[in-house]
Order: C-alpha cells, then sequence, then structure tokens
C-alpha cells in the first residue's frame, strides 16, 4: 500500500494541518471564529444577482469594475462577470486574471500548452476519459484537490464561449460558508476535516506509467495570507477518507449538505460572454446537451491559478456590510 494512503486511527484528536492558534478558523479560537463569523454573515449575498458585474474590456479593467471584481470575492468568494461580446482569445482571459493578481497558471494534465484549458466535449484522445470533456454531471468539488500541497489551486476563472443547446449549469458555494455551517454543527467536525491526512487521491496511472502521484492532505486548511482554503470532491471512486469516525461523520454531513436544500448555494448558467472568477469555490455542473446541427456546441475557457485573487486576502474581522456596499450595481 502507498505510505501517502491513510491508516485507521481511532485516538487523539487529529492535527489542525499547522493552522495558527489566533487563526479565526482554529477549531480552539472560539472569539476569534464569533467575530469573523459576524462579519460573513452581514456581508453574505443573499441573491446571485449580487456579484454580476458587467466588464466593458477585459483587456484593460476600469478601477471601478476591478473594485467590484474584487469585492465580490471578499464576500463570497466569487463574482460573474458580463463581458459584451463572447470571444475564445485566451489572451483575454490571461489578461483578465493577471489584472486580478493572478499570473501562475496549473499546466494540468489535459491543459492546452498556454495553460488555460478549452473545455467541450471530445469523444476520442486523452481528453475523452476526463469528465470536464464530456456532456456528464460534474459532482460538487473544488479545482486540483488532486494536486500536491505545493501546487493547491486558489482561484480560477471559467468563461463561456457558446452554452449548451440545454443544461450544463453550475452550483456555486462559497467554502467560507461550508465550514462555518459545518463548524456551527459541530466544531470537531472541522478539526476532523483540518487532519493532514483527512483526504487521499491515489495516482493516475496510464498505461503502467505514473502521470500523477498519490496525493493527501487536509479538507481545510489555512495558507499563509491566513485566509481559509479548501480541498473537496465528492467523487465515490478514487476518494480515500482518513478511517475515523469523526471523519466519516464530518464527510457524510458535508455530503448531505451539498444535497440538501439549507446551503445557500447559487445556481447560474452561463450564457456567451459571461465568466466566473473565484477563489476556487466549491462547485458541481449539470449534464447538458450539444445540438451541433443548429451549430450549439458548448465551449469554455478554464483558466487555474496557484495564487489567491489579489485584494481578497484579509479575512475581516468586524461586523459591517463594507463589502455588499461596494458590490451592489
Amino acid at each position: 500500500m502507498d505510505s501517502n494512503i491513510p491508516m485507521k486511527s481511532d485516538h487523539a484528536p487529529p492535527a489542525t494541518a499547522g493552522v495558527p492558534a489566533d487563526s479565526p478558523f482554529h477549531p480552539d479560537n472560539r472569539l476569534g471564529y464569533r467575530r469573523w463569523r459576524t462579519a460573513k454573515l452581514a456581508a453574505a449575498p443573499r441573491r446571485i444577482q449580487e456579484l454580476v458585474v458587467p466588464v466593458r474590456d477585459p483587456l484593460s479593467l476600469s478601477a471601478t469594475e476591478l473594485q467590484r471584481l474584487r469585492a465580490c470575492c471578499c464576500r463570497a468568494n466569487m463574482a460573474i462577470f458580463e463581458t459584451r461580446t463572447p470571444s475564445a482569445d485566451k489572451a483575454r482571459l490571461a489578461a483578465l486574471g493577471a489584472q486580478l493578481g493572478l499570473q501562475r497558471l496549473d499546466a494540468n494534465l489535459c491543459a492546452d500548452e498556454d495553460g488555460i484549458s478549452a473545455l467541450s466535449v471530445r469523444f476520442e484522445g486523452l481528453h475523452a476519459d476526463y469528465i470536464p470533456y464530456t456532456d456528464r454531471p460534474l459532482s460538487w468539488h473544488t479545482d486540483g484537490y488532486y494536486n500536491a500541497p505545493d501546487r493547491q489551486i486558489r482561484a480560477w476563472i471559467l468563461y463561456c464561449v457558446e452554452p449548451a443547446a440545454e443544461g450544463g449549469a453550475n452550483a456555486l458555494l462559497d467554502p467560507e460558508m461550508a465550514y462555518l455551517l459545518m463548524r456551527d454543527e459541530d466544531p470537531e467536525y472541522v478539526r476532523a476535516m483540518m487532519a493532514p491526512d483527512a483526504m487521499s487521491v491515489p495516482p493516475n496511472i496510464v498505461d503502467g506509467r505514473v502521470i500523477r502521484p498519490a496525493s493527501t492532505g487536509p479538507v481545510f486548511s489555512v495558507d499563509p495570507t491566513g485566509t481559509l482554503h479548501m480541498r473537496y470532491s465528492a467523487r465515490q471512486r478514487n476518494i480515500l477518507w482518513k478511517e475515523d469516525s469523526m471523519t466519516e461523520k464530518a464527510r457524510h454531513w458535508l455530503a448531505r449538505l451539498l444535497s440538501g436544500a439549507t446551503a445557500p448555494i447559487f445556481r447560474y448558467c452561463l450564457g456567451p460572454g459571461q465568466g466566473v472568477v473565484s477563489n476556487n469555490v466549491l462547485h458541481r455542473r449539470d449534464g447538458f446537451r450539444d445540438d451541433p446541427g443548429a451549430g450549439s456546441a458548448r465551449l469554455l475557457l478554464r483558466a487555474r491559478y496557484y495564487e489567491r485573487i489579489a485584494g481578497t486576502e484579509t479575512v475581516p474581522q468586524l461586523p459591517g456590510r463594507r463589502y455588499a456596499e461596494t458590490c451592489f450595481i
């Protein structure tokens, strides 16, 4: 068995993956958490429309457009941007990312040479083996959950050039809200999900060659900027969970949250020229149907980054509506 695969543990509570004791996300910091929770709930959007930002030119964001995108991401770790006309020019997407402080692209297995993926239905070749390149539903996940700790995806941009003839809507959930709801339910669930061996992904082996090694790490962690990071997949296959009772309870609770009606989940089907920029929020995708005969074939561009969106690193500590006030448009 791979040494990175978690073994059964029945004894001491898990470590919290290097989370600083003064972080509001540390399970033992009750006062800090209450302050953060108050600020988070005060700023939280109630409708996805609150997060929509028109963008005149992705190559040159205005100061107001940049402020609004960042403000929305401070509130909910995501924003919906609308361009005037759809374009398959990847340089426009890269330029948009650069203005948000996103520079280091994740050159994943199926990405194009420029590091940006063109997501469409593929019927043959390497891409056809991966669900994002099919019309099948995608289950809840954060991007790059299988990446090594030093290659975690902190942000991504998804841009619609051409929607499907039918279906293909996304569901989106701010990981900070998932953390908040889980901690309110039971702080020990959070502690279990912060264990450094909470979730493992076996190696990806093709034709006897390891093209991606096994990856083990926490679900919730705190990055060097002090912000919360989430690594998760709801897949039943190829995900190995730490074998202890608290981890099992926590992951089943999270699965129920994502499949239920109580979480603040936003649904949105991107139209031509629309996109999502996010600090790697939880998301899923409905299945869809293309209609090539009518000239309708879904095409989205996706860029994944190792940085968070610049200007969204500060964890709010005080209650208020400052994020909300700057994001309404």
